[in-house]
């Protein structure tokens, strides 16, 4: 898996390259929450993602707790194969997908 990170103002665009397992998810975690004091919205970018596992999932709702209501997190970019996790899983109504 590799991240790439940009910032723009307090918008920060995370994109994910690879697949996000039980060995990859808390790297995401710790890269993605390693900017919450300068980032008011978080956009990931799951464009060149291949697989989430139930880690992965866990991370992503463990980086929405961490956040808090008062930043917003969006998910963009799912391919059809990740989609169908998000709705198989009922996360497609946790998430602000786009």
């Amino acid at each position: 898996m590799t991240i790439t990170k940009k910032a723009d103002g307090k918008r920060l665009i995370i994109s994910v390259n690879g697949r996000i397992d039980t060995i990859t998810a808390p790297r995401l975690e710790r890269e993605t929450l390693a900017d919450i004091g300068a980032t008011d919205e978080f956009i990931i970018d799951f464009s060149e993602l291949d697989y989430i596992s139930s880690a992965g999932l866990r991370s992503l709702l463990n980086i929405q707790k961490a956040i808090g209501k008062e930043r917003k997190l969006t998910v963009t970019g799912c391919r059809d194969e990740i989609l169908e996790i998000f709705e198989i899983t009922g996360f497609y109504y946790v998430f602000n997908i786009k």
